[in-house]
């Protein structure tokens, strides 16, 4: 799908690309094609696919597999992929955000920028066998950073928990239309069992997340002012701060608290 195709697609479909969607429709092939190829995709794998657009992945979706589910919230582009595919596809009207999930083996999608941190966070919750993601540049350095990385994040340990996950190609904001300011990146993540086991991984996610938004702060300081721990606790890290403590460190803070809470 060249620009001029996009471009008349989006004339047809009467489609106005919206910053607060953002919709950035992908206008080079051959980036989609190697996106499905690393999806590795059989005929029959239940595919899902959110926010499919004007369908650059779609159209090759249907074609590697008899089980695809699309999720989009766009009427006008709901319209056009019904229209286009039809029952080669389910159609899903709505929020990805908020609809529940079918079940899927394989997730492949060019995520918004604006929904990439919930849409994340909902698929580690599902069972599938592999992702393929387009995010911007900056997100994916998140979710494959290491510690001690300004990109180290909430979003880095829940998914080095869950899956492997490696970026597998940079795409230039020239493949879009209309053109993003940044830079785009192809990202795969594989479940896994964890690497370490915790306690309580519903303690753990949270731990991470109330040291992650006060990154600066000791984790001690953090922890106290949530009401999560209690003065003369003996828990380990406390003078460190999130940003300098590897996932399986998380977990030992995570752990201690839990130990601490079960005593009478």
């Amino acid at each position: 799908m060249s620009r001029e195709e996009t471009g008349r697609l989006m004339a047809e479909t009467g489609v106005v690309p919206r910053k607060s969607k953002g919709q950035n429709f992908l206008i080079d092939g051959r980036v989609a094609d190697r996106q499905v190829g690393f999806a590795g995709i059989s005929e029959k794998d239940r595919v899902l696919e959110v926010g499919p657009g004007l369908g650059i992945l779609t159209s090759r979706l249907v074609e590697r597999s008899g089980d695809v589910t699309c999720i989009e919230i766009d009427d006008t582009l709901s319209d056009y992929i019904q229209r286009t595919y039809g029952d080669r596809l389910r159609l899903i009207r709505g929020d990805a955000v908020k609809v529940p999930f079918p079940p899927f083996d394989v997730f492949v999608s060019n995520l918004p920028y604006s929904v990439s941190t919930p849409i994340i966070f909902k698929l580690l919750d599902y069972d599938f066998r592999k992702a393929v993601v387009m995010v911007q540049r900056e997100f994916a350095d998140r979710m494959t950073a290491d510690v001690g990385s300004p990109d180290y994040s909430r979003l880095t340990v829940n998914l080095f928990y869950k899956a492997d996950c490696r970026l597998l190609e940079n795409v230039p904001r020239s493949r879009f239309k209309p053109q993003p300011k940044v830079d785009s990146a192809v990202v795969e993540i594989v479940p896994r069992p964890a690497p370490f086991g915790v306690i309580s991984e519903e303690l753990f996610f949270i731990v991470t997340e109330i040291a992650f938004n006060h990154r600066r702060k000791k984790i001690g300081t953090s922890l106290k002012r949530a009401d999560l721990i209690k003065d003369g606790w003996d828990i380990p890290f406390l003078d460190s701060r999130i940003e300098d403590l590897r996932p399986a460190e998380i977990g030992e803070i995570a752990d201690s608290i839990a130990q601490h809470l079960r005593r009478p």
